[in-house]
């Protein structure tokens, strides 16, 4: 059975409070339960991490060799300015898939670019809940 790190950077906790109209009104726990439901399907089992600090990013990313399979990472505003997070993805052989719940390309100058994705095997942004589904998918095939 794979098994897949589901990480989540900063402010993310605060979904279904933060900016509604950004992200909708749907909570954290509402967010892992439905990524939870599905891995189900694809007989995948999934760890969630969520933290607002970098270095704790990095340091789970580190630890991800020989433990999981893949990686589908939201680092939310550390997508556009993290360059250790960006250098923790190359420096392991797990591959990382990037998701994004808004589209980050129409959204605030600052936010269009990733510094992150170019060290992921993909990006997904702009699909709502259903970027993570997505980016389960792709580690699974």
């Amino acid at each position: 059975m794979k098994k897949i790190l589901i990480i989540n950077g900063p402010n993310l906790n605060m979904l279904g409070i933060r900016e509604p109209a950004v992200y909708g009104s749907r909570t954290y726990k509402d967010l892992c339960q439905y990524i939870r439901d599905y891995a189900r399907k694809l007989a995948v089992r999934v760890e969630f991490f969520q933290s607002n600090c970098e270095g704790e990013i990095c340091t789970k990313i580190q630890k991800t060799l020989g433990k999981y399979d893949g990686i589908v990472m939201n680092p939310g505003a550390y997508a556009h300015y993290s360059y250790a997070i960006h250098d923790a993805i190359k420096s392991v052989t797990t591959p990382c898939v990037e998701v994004h719940i808004s589209d980050i390309r129409t959204r605030e100058e600052f936010r269009r670019t990733s510094v992150t994705a170019p060290a992921c095997v993909e990006m997904i942004s702009g699909k709502g809940f259903d970027s993570y589904i997505e980016g389960l998918e792709m580690l699974v095939k």
